[in-house]
């Protein structure tokens, strides 16, 4: 019976999305996440009377036919890339994203990686790094001397040194774009790489045309919205159990065949 399979199909496909969901609400609270979600295509159909076909000599066509579905499957997991909240922190290395982009991370072997988590460090050598230590690109390196730290909505990294009345530029951070950001690979530690299907990195100064403004003091949210969350792992559960209610009335059915007499 075909609808064992196919209540397999749905079950697979509704743990999969649970999941998902699991991996949503784990991320409510990490910087700069994109919240995902499953999305689902059904399966070939098997054709017991074809669509169009002839039903006579005189050319009658039905209108219908009898096709039955073999079940369902995940095509893909979506990423959603809308804004999250912007968190006020007061720390100078705070910086979030308001708008497109994301910043260019130089990984240890030599790869440039993206994330949109602004949570920055400083290296002993002074060099802006993210919390694993990996350097921002470009490069930027803060004087130790220096006594405080502004970065404008520009990017435009500011030091202020003793004895100087102007504030020292000593470098500029820069954003990537990408014309599909949905197909950038996650790798962990809020980290993204650059796939064929994301296409190639557009880099350019924040504030610039498709490219968003930086904020200091502040941090990108997870845009995970717990209360939608929870109500789609409900319905996930509940058409994991319907699935489950297929595959036990299937055997209920084969049962009762086999004891036929």
């Amino acid at each position: 019976m075909r609808s064992l399979a196919i209540g397999a199909t749905g079950m697979i496909a509704q743990q999969l999305n649970v999941e998902t969901i699991s991996n949503n609400i784990a991320n409510a609270t990490t910087t700069g996440f994109k919240k995902q979600r499953a999305e689902f295509q059904d399966l070939l159909y098997q054709n017991f009377r074809r669509i169009g076909s002839t039903s006579s000599d005189a050319g009658t066509i039905v209108p219908t036919g009898v096709q039955v579905g073999a079940g369902v499957r995940v095509a893909a997991i979506g990423r959603m890339m809308e804004q999250g909240n912007l968190n006020i922190t007061e720390n100078k290395l705070d910086v979030a994203i308001n708008g497109s982009g994301y910043f260019q991370v130089l990984m240890p072997n030599g790869d440039t990686s993206y994330t949109r988590a602004g949570n920055f460090k400083l290296s002993p050598e002074g060099i802006i790094v993210t919390a694993d230590g990996y350097q921002v690109q470009p490069a930027i390196t803060v004087p130790t001397a220096a006594t405080d730290i502004a970065i404008n909505s520009s990017g435009e990294v500011l030091v202020k040194l003793d004895g100087q009345v102007e504030p020292q530029n000593v470098g500029q951070l820069q954003l990537a774009t990408f014309a599909n950001p949905g197909g950038l690979e996650a790798v962990g530690d809020n980290l993204f790489m650059q796939t064929p299907a994301s296409g190639e990195a557009v880099a350019g100064n924040p504030g610039a045309a498709g490219f968003g403004r930086l904020v200091q003091g502040a941090l990108e949210t997870s845009n995970v919205n717990i209360v939608q969350e929870i109500t789609t792992l409900i319905t996930a559960q509940r058409a994991y159990e319907m699935n489950s209610k297929i595959i036990k009335t299937t055997d209920e059915m084969m049962q009762q065949a086999g004891q036929m007499r």
